[in-house]
């Protein structure tokens, strides 16, 4: 199994144990490693922490000068947007996230609620930001771009993947998912992990593979279609959003990442396998060592939750 270490536990349901406040100081060699933040599930016009999120987000992204922001979806409530020109675009990014070292790359994809809208308007607003990054729906980041030696990123789109929306007839979401190939994503996500040969291999993706949050829980197409591509190619982590909370889940080798509590969050439980949860607004960092992943949760006042290094076989 995929070695990890645990520190600076929380208890599940809110209740911080052995918090620890900014500043966000290095620790050790794995946490002086390039990173990258991690936030999910966010765009409500600053309310509901986001804005606070975005504080600490900035302060966290100076002191460890990170590389790019990655955002697993839901970036825009509750509709997503219905153009490039959308008022949202400035109520809920450009005018929350303003440090200046959250002025990096910031690598996104699509949630179900983005699917609500105009999913494709996102894609475009990539030719027009100099930091939004969404070129396609699925993509490989490599280290070229990202500046993470060793790290070939995996961006999927889980909203096609999900039955659940193409059943709703006469929808926005329906007819928007509908236009998408699930096969040949999958046929994508698994030739490309397959080719891939950098020691590092993370796949994210807005759905939950696995969760013990109140709101979704597992997602069964996701268990059923994904996960068996993570533990065939030996990817050591899935970084999602979804269910509104902070979860690590450790299961046949992969850590799961639950990310999303960008702003809204919800009740949480521990599920087989889970090593942290909790239901508080926050977000991530990982730290991409040559040997070791680090991977931390911090809140929206900036305290440091919890820390795992994850080893790689």
């Amino acid at each position: 199994m995929t070695g990890f270490t645990i520190s600076r536990r929380t208890l599940v349901g809110g209740m911080v144990a052995g918090a620890v406040t900014a500043p966000f100081a290095r620790a050790d060699a794995a946490s002086a490693a390039p990173n990258f933040l991690v936030v999910g599930d966010w765009g409500r016009d600053g309310a509901q922490h986001q804005r606070d999120v975005a504080v600490q987000m900035g302060r966290a992204a100076a002191t460890l000068d990170s590389r790019f922001v990655l955002s697993v979806g839901d970036n825009f409530y509750d509709n997503g947007v219905a153009s490039t020109t959308d008022p949202q675009w400035q109520t809920s990014f450009e005018h929350i996230y303003t440090d200046p070292a959250l002025m990096v790359p910031w690598q996104v994809m699509l949630g179900n609620h983005d699917y609500r809208g105009n999913p494709q308007a996102q894609v475009d607003y990539t030719a027009t930001s100099k930091r939004w990054r969404m070129p396609s729906r699925y993509r490989v980041v490599r280290s070229a771009e990202s500046g993470m030696a060793g790290l070939d990123l995996f961006v999927i789109d889980t909203s096609p993947l999900v039955h659940g929306y193409r059943d709703k007839v006469d929808s926005t979401i329906a007819r928007n998912v509908a236009t998408q190939d699930v096969a040949a994503q999958l046929a994508w996500l698994d030739r490309e992990l397959g080719a891939s040969t950098a020691p590092w291999k993370i796949v994210t993706g807005h759905h939950t593979i696995r969760s013990g949050g109140s709101g979704h829980g597992d997602t069964p197409e996701l268990v059923a279609l994904v996960k068996p591509l993570l533990e065939k190619h030996g990817v050591q982590m899935y970084i999602n959003g979804h269910d509104h909370d902070l979860q690590h889940i450790v299961d046949n080798r992969v850590h799961y990442l639950g990310v999303g509590a960008g702003s809204e969050v919800r009740p949480v439980k521990t599920v087989s396998g889970t090593r942290f949860a909790i239901a508080r607004s926050g977000f991530a960092t990982v730290a991409v060592g040559a040997d070791t992943l680090l991977a931390t949760f911090r809140d929206y006042l900036g305290a440091t939750l919890y820390t795992a290094n994850v080893a790689r076989a």
